[in-house]
């Protein structure tokens, strides 16, 4: 049986301008660029700059004939056939899937597979090896390894390309790969690696052959850092076992990553969102000047509106047309300018808050001073909702006169002393830090000292909860912070 019922629900929609204000809120001061440059670019009533002012009543008194004559030599058909936009894409949410725009890069150097192959041309070798050496070197990784099984290899040649080979004779082919620049490269685990590196240093010196033996016998227990276990075994003094270590340690892991490979972006600039300046005991906030841009509605397409306004009767088709279109781009263009004002609103008004409840840290810039706050803390003062916080906090930055800082940095959870006062997990972790820094490396501290120097300073902390912090601060264990 079919029933019809009636039923009302109470629902919670955004509108369009909505939506943009909430993923303009998001971006940081770069993406926020590209969003407005972006903008400018689809949207020809969108102008950048400062708002031309209007004629002057003297101007306009003088040049009342050529507007005329300008008005009757322009026509919508003029600027429809000018508008390169498909009717199509007009309408929201109507792009094709094959509208993408990817990012190609460019290369403008050599990289490091390409230095590889290039040391290869100066072998000589046959042509069915030296292919087969290519192949290999396609198997090498960025940091210079090559991780895959040859084994595996032998198969893939087999299968892929119909060649078929050994597993002796790729290991042959690999010890040609493995002795070209940089040292180490080729090598099919770190022990490899290094061994690979520290024979080129020569066995002649004391200090390389010993070093040249604790990697090739004792190699566990060096990554393990158990080195009076090693110093009995190998039967070396205190001063030549300390000089093979430090042999040791100039070697490189990653062979691969130290060659600049120019198919790999840099690390984006940050460029702060706030700018915090602190003069004569008063702190000064201001938003970047790169995150205020100076957008405006363009005149002219405002008066061509009028224009045609005042004229409907004689309007054809097409004039309609091209009507509705400027009336379309000018409400976008509307929509978007508020949009930005209330996102800059948005980011000062929250950032004030922050700044007042941190105002003791801001002021001296101590770590120690920052108090425990959580999203509904600034939440509360500034009466936005906590999502709405969460998106301005995040990949956001302020400069400060003491350094430039993400705003997720000043967010932290709290703990009680034994005087019941609450701190911030941050100043916990910036005591640990220091207590890590000035120990002695001989005899690192333990986690179970790590706590009981900070019961002594009234912080009552478990041993597992000081692991959890050290490991957040990216602290090794004490065994592995030892040197000799």
């Amino acid at each position: 049986m079919l029933k019809q019922s009636l039923q009302q629900k109470l629902l919670q929609k955004l509108s369009p301008q909505q939506i943009q204000v909430i993923k303009l809120l998001e971006l940081p001061t770069l993406q926020l660029e590209e969003r407005i440059k972006k903008e400018l670019e689809e949207n020809p009533v969108l102008e950048e700059g400062e708002k031309v002012e209007e004629f002057q009543e003297s101007a306009q008194t003088e040049d009342t004939n050529d507007r005329d004559t300008d008005k009757e030599e322009f026509t919508l058909e003029d600027y429809m056939n000018d508008e390169d936009i498909p009717s199509y894409k007009l309408s929201a949410q109507n792009y094709s899937k094959d509208d993408k725009h990817e990012e190609i890069p460019f290369s403008g150097g050599t990289t490091f597979h390409e230095l590889l192959i290039s040391q290869l041309g100066l072998r000589i070798l046959e042509p069915e090896k030296a292919a087969l050496t290519e192949y290999l070197i396609g198997n090498i990784d960025e940091d210079g390894y090559l991780r895959r099984d040859i084994d595996s290899i032998v198969d893939d040649l087999a299968f892929s390309t119909g060649i078929e080979t050994s597993f002796e004779e790729l290991v042959e082919l690999l010890r040609v790969i493995q002795d070209f620049d940089p040292a180490g490269v080729g090598a099919r685990d770190l022990q490899e690696c290094l061994l690979l590196q520290i024979s080129r240093k020569g066995k002649h010196n004391p200090d390389v052959k010993l070093a040249h033996l604790i990697l090739k016998k004792h190699f566990d227990e060096f990554t393990k850092k158990h080195y009076d276990k090693i110093q009995k075994r190998v039967g070396a003094n205190d001063e030549d076992f300390k000089c093979a270590i430090d042999e040791i340690l100039k070697l490189n892991p990653k062979p691969g990553g130290a060659f600049n490979n120019p198919m790999v972006k840099a690390s984006p600039t940050i460029i702060p969102d706030f700018i915090l300046e602190e003069e004569d005991g008063d702190l000064r906030l201001s938003l970047n000047a790169r995150n205020v841009p100076e957008l405006h509605v363009s005149r002219t397409y405002s008066e061509m509106i009028q224009d045609y306004a005042g004229n409907k009767k004689n309007q054809s088709k097409e004039q309609k047309d091209a009507v509705m279109f400027v009336k379309q781009k000018l409400d976008s263009a509307k929509w978007f300018i508020d949009a930005i004002k209330q996102r800059q609103n948005t980011l000062l008004v929250t950032m004030n808050a922050i700044i007042e409840f941190q105002r003791e840290y801001f002021m001296e810039g101590d770590e120690r001073k920052l108090k425990p706050m959580i999203l509904k803390d600034i939440a509360d003062i500034t009466g936005l909702d906590i999502s709405t916080i969460s998106r301005v906090s995040n990949s956001k930055y302020i400069q400060t006169h003491f350094g430039i800082f993400s705003l997720k940095y000043f967010f932290s959870e709290g703990l009680q002393t034994d005087t019941g006062e609450e701190v911030s997990t941050r100043e916990i972790k910036k005591i640990l830090q220091e207590c890590v820094d000035n120990e002695d490396k001989k005899k690192p501290l333990t986690d179970d000292k790590l706590a009981a120097i900070l019961k002594e300073k009234s912080y009552k902390i478990a041993r597992r909860t000081v692991a959890k912090y050290r490991e957040q601060l990216n602290i090794p264990v004490a065994r592995l912070r030892k040197e000799l």
